[in-house]
């Protein structure tokens, strides 16, 4: 056997398994409603969750996507926090 015969090819790109099984599906980590995917992980002592979609959510809202794009936080104002001009 030739060392050329024994070499395998690589690539890199991961080939993962989808997260999601459920029926329907949940919405995928680059929907606009990725946040309604269901928790496969929860840690609220940690501050976060991991989505069946590959998504992690923090507590502060802010995201991690699977590609490892970040999404800053999008807490919503409450009416505590708003302030108006004078």
């Amino acid at each position: 056997m030739s060392a050329n015969s024994r070499r395998t090819s690589t690539t890199t790109q991961r080939k993962n398994p989808p997260m999601c099984q459920h029926q329907p599906a949940c919405p995928t980590a680059d929907s606009a409603d990725r946040e309604a995917a269901r928790p496969t992980a929860h840690h609220p002592e940690q501050g976060w969750s991991l989505l069946c979609n590959g998504v992690l959510l923090f507590e502060d809202t802010g995201e991690l996507l699977p590609d490892g794009q970040i999404i800053a936080p999008h807490r919503p104002l409450t009416a505590g926090q708003v302030t108006t001009a004078a």
